[in-house]
């Protein structure tokens, strides 16, 4: 059995969210597909995916093992583009990860237009609400927003995010209008779970900071599920400005204490101690770096 080969198959069954889907991508028979993830099951010893009506779910070996094919190919393919001069070369594949609203809302307009600039270049996104291990996820290019916590990126700011808390119209005229930070503990909040660096209810007051938190009606884990609670009038959530401009702007919610407000959170484009950084990489952040400032500072 050729492992590399197997790897390669089980990994685009698992990008493409099933067995038929993913010899669809390889253009290859179902049988063959579905043959060679057996053998490689066979081979470790291991159940790696669960088949179901609805595609596959990866068992908890499986999972383990996706991430270190991922990385054993990615390891072999810059070693192979190396070894014949490609190192400097603008074509390959670019993992790139970005919190998911900030994905939508300012990466993939621009994203389109790099791919028609280099065209022997693919883009891998992955939009994701929690902070990803460069090494362990074999990713180039991250967005961070909040101050980084590993000394070892090199990062490029490309600017800064507001936080806010707000309400809908109709919360704020059956519960009133918090006129201090201290009237939250009146109020009804919607909370995060599951964010590794969630928005904070944390105000300043003559310099100091300090922390008030509404009365926790409910708790989500996504942004935009936070964002509908709001608007269904379920209670004050806590949110970066620009994943609710629109509503902002619309009326549709009302930004709430804006003077007892903390201090920005930076937003910067991070990489790896690379070195040589590889062109492909290079090349993105050049190009992707002043569009980001454009599309902020707007």
């Amino acid at each position: 059995m050729d492992r590399f080969d197997a790897m390669s198959v089980l990994l685009a069954v698992v990008d493409a969210g099933s067995l038929s889907a993913g010899a669809r991508r390889l253009n290859a028979p179902l049988a063959t597909v579905s043959r060679k993830v057996s053998d490689l099951e066979k081979h470790l010893g291991a159940r790696l995916v669960l088949r179901t009506r609805r595609g596959l779910t990866l068992t908890e070996e499986g999972r383990a093992f996706v991430v270190a094919s991922r990385r054993i190919l990615d390891e072999l393919d810059a070693a192979e583009r190396q070894a014949g001069g490609d190192y400097g070369a603008l074509r390959g594949g670019l993992h790139v990860t970005a919190p998911i609203v900030f994905g939508e809302r300012f990466l993939m307009p621009i994203v389109p237009e790099f791919l028609k600039e280099q065209p022997d270049i693919s883009l891998r996104l992955s939009l994701i609400d929690r902070q990803l291990s460069l090494t362990d996820e074999h990713i180039d290019v991250a967005v961070r927003i909040g101050h980084l916590t590993d000394s070892a990126l090199v990062a490029t700011r490309v600017g800064a995010v507001r936080r806010v808390i707000c309400a809908s119209p109709d919360y704020l005229a059956r519960h009133g209008v918090p006129h201090k930070p201290d009237d939250l503990a009146r109020h009804d909040g919607i909370s995060f779970q599951g964010f590794a660096t969630a928005p904070e209810w944390r105000y300043r007051r003559d310099g100091a900071a300090f922390a008030v938190e509404p009365r926790p009606k409910l708790s989500v884990n996504t942004t935009e599920a936070a964002i509908q609670a709001g608007l269904a009038g379920i209670g004050i959530i806590r949110v970066l400005s620009y994943q609710v401009a629109e509503h902002l702007g619309s009326g549709a919610l009302m930004e709430l204490l804006p003077q007892f407000a903390p201090e920005p959170l930076p937003v910067n484009v991070v990489h790896g101690p690379a070195d040589p950084l590889p062109a492909k990489v290079r090349c993105f952040l050049d190009w992707v770096a002043p569009r980001l400032r454009a599309q902020m500072a707007s």
